[in-house]
């Protein structure tokens, strides 16, 4: 470029010396400028430096096929801002991301990029990110050799603008953000609030002031512990909150008791606040949780108030579906209650059909284990082989068939009770395992390497005489003296005739819904014979009578026939028996012959036995069939 386009100050000097004189004028020419003063210094510092005659700096306008220009120097001075389409210019290519230098013939090149214009050098400004934000360019009426120091000077000017465009970007996103926030700080649906550390208000938001009952002009000035009663309780909470924040650490979601400023009326918030990074204030935020507080404090009252009328009916209904007021299963629920609390294993015994399974629920539900799992095993159900893998589970290919592995009973009940029904028909090496169990509360999976840790407690039934299976060598003498810690014996239905009418209304209502038949009760004569009844199934005998009835009633009132108890007896005859030592089924044989013997033998007719008896003939012949008794033979 010829020296007389050059100012004397700069012309002749090193290209080293160049640099440093263009560094100078960019910084001296813009250290106190911002935004569009910077620009317009920039631009005529650069024209100066380069020689060039003509200089802007532009941005994008409404997209990136259009720019404006932020200042526009042009043959000495100042010129009105401009926009321009970039098609067909050499901006165009500009902003593809490339430095574009067209030393001479623009105008040919270039028939819209201006009048009389022969050379342009321009080079994209582009932010931290790599995206483009406008350009930096120079042209001139004549040429511009691509000489190194022109290049070098003009990168050195296009980097500082591409800073001070990013930064006024950065402020007017800033700017944006502010007004935003300031919508979303007074709108918010939450409330807001700036205190000092004192605890007075800075600022609060629209939802703020609603929820403490404030009016805009209270907020300045305001203590925020003001809000807090004068309850322990409460100004402990507050305490504690705020000497958090005072150390410089968040507080989240705290519950705090608050009090309105304009009612007074109590009010509940989860409270959120951090010191500002600034560390001149606290930023706070919180949502009303009145309705939330309430509720809950009238779900736990209503709770109180069920458990308490739960507590009532198990006093006159025991637990749950255990019915009865006998001396006998109240003396067994007596038991329950005291055994129930320690984690002690319990050995349940009796008949089959009195109720094993429900007394062994009622001692877990009156446990503290009670909010944990009752996993029950029906041993008796169990193949011999798998009873281990139930118990205690397998690992995969432990034996054929172990595709997978699987987690035993005991595992499932840890923390629990497990419920071990039909106890003695474990097998005699599995028992061997269980005893490990209760001794030191852990075992291994079939197949498994490492033992397994659980808390259980045990509760074991059986109608068998573990006693005398364990003289019999069929099980393990420890094992039963481990499970027989507390021992509990289910009485049979014979034992509590005086339950027969509660459990008989209870299974009406039970079994009447199912059928869906109205039935009100059972007839007096029926309920006597239900009574005089030995019941040698038990409750759950008495469930089938029940049912069966009810199917077979036509009216309300159901009536029980002698058909459905075969061999009934009367109580006298049960108590005389068990007063003799005889067992239920010595006392039937016996009274049947008894009455046979009255009746010569007789089964049917008016004088028969079967009359006498109550009985259906074919029901008698098959209940002397099943005892064994004939005519005495003389």
């Amino acid at each position: 470029m010829p020296d007389n386009s050059t100012p004397a100050s700069i012309a002749g000097l090193p290209i080293d010396t160049i640099e440093l004189a263009a560094l100078r004028m960019i910084v001296e020419g813009t250290a106190q400028a911002t935004a569009e003063d910077f620009f317009r210094s920039l631009v005529r510092n650069l024209s100066i430096v380069t020689g060039v005659t003509n200089a802007f700096i532009a941005e994008f306008a409404d997209s990136k096929t259009r720019v404006r220009t932020l200042a526009f120097w042009m043959d000495g001075e100042f010129v009105q801002n401009q926009q321009w389409e970039l098609a067909g210019t050499p901006c165009e290519v500009v902003l593809w991301g490339k430095l574009c230098h067209y030393p001479e013939n623009v105008g040919l090149l270039f028939p819209s990029g201006g009048e009389g214009v022969e050379s342009f050098l321009g080079v994209p400004l582009q932010d931290a990110d790599g995206d483009i934000l406008g350009h930096l360019a120079v042209f001139d009426h004549r040429a511009m050799p691509p000489e190194p120091r022109l290049l070098y000077t003009f990168q050195l000017f296009a980097a500082r603008a591409a800073a001070e465009l990013s930064r006024v970007r950065a402020v007017e996103r800033l700017h944006q953000s502010e007004e935003r926030f300031r919508d979303l700080f007074d709108e918010a649906p939450i409330a807001y609030v700036h205190e000092d550390f004192q605890s007075r208000f800075i600022r609060a938001n629209r939802a703020a002031i609603r929820i403490l009952g404030m009016a805009p002009e209270q907020v300045s000035g305001t203590v925020g512990k003001s809000f807090i009663p004068d309850t322990p309780d409460a100004q402990r909470r507050f305490r504690d909150a705020f000497a958090s924040i005072g150390r410089g650490t968040d507080t989240n979601g705290v519950v705090l008791e608050l009090r309105r400023q304009d009612n007074g009326q109590p009010i509940w918030i989860q409270w959120w606040s951090k010191p500002d990074p600034g560390g001149q204030y606290t930023r706070t935020m919180f949502i009303d949780i009145t309705d939330r507080v309430l509720m809950e404090r009238e779900q736990a009252r209503l709770q109180a108030e069920n458990l308490y009328l739960q507590d009532e009916i198990k006093s006159v209904h025991n637990f749950e579906e255990i019915i009865g007021r006998s001396e006998a299963i109240l003396s067994v629920l007596s038991n329950v209650r005291r055994v129930a609390v320690t984690d002690a294993s319990v050995l349940i015994q009796g008949e089959s059909g009195t109720g094993k399974e429900l007394i062994a629920r009622a001692v877990h539900s009156a446990s503290k284990r009670c909010d944990k799992p009752l996993i029950k095993v029906n041993c008796a159900a169990l193949p011999t082989g798998l009873v281990e893998s139930e118990l205690f589970g397998h690992e995969k290919g432990a034996f054929t068939g172990a595709i997978a592995k699987r987690i035993g009973r005991f595992e499932l009940a840890d923390g629990g009770t497990i419920f071990l029904d039909e106890i003695g028909e474990i097998p005699l090496e599995v028992q061997v395992k269980l005893l490990r169990v209760l001794q030191e509360q852990e075992f291994d999976r079939v197949g498994g390497k490492s033992p397994i840790k659980v808390n259980v407690r045990v509760i074991a039934a059986t109608n068998r005489n573990l006693l005398q299976e364990v003289k019999d060598k069929a099980f393990r003498e420890d094992l039963y003296y481990r499970l027989n810690v507390f021992p509990l014996t289910t009485p049979p239905l014979r034992e509590r005739i005086e339950d027969i009418p509660l459990l008989v209304r209870f299974m009406i209502e039970k079994f009447a819904v199912r059928v869906g038949k109205r039935v009100k009760g059972v007839g007096a004569k029926s309920m006597q014979r239900l009574q005089s009844y030995p019941w040698p199934g038990n409750i759950r005998e008495l469930e089938n009578v029940i049912e069966r009835a009810i199917i077979l009633a036509d009216e309300a009132i159901i009536e029980i026939s002698p058909e459905m108890l075969p061999g009934s007896i009367g109580p006298a005859d049960v108590q005389a028996g068990s007063k003799q030592g005889g067992t239920l089924e010595s006392v039937e044989r016996e009274h049947i012959r008894a009455v046979l013997g009255q009746a010569n033998w007789i089964i049917e007719g008016p004088k028969g036995a079967a009359r006498t008896l109550d009985l259906h003939p074919s029901t008698l012949r098959y209940r002397m069939k099943k005892l064994g008794i004939t005519p005495d033979r003389h």
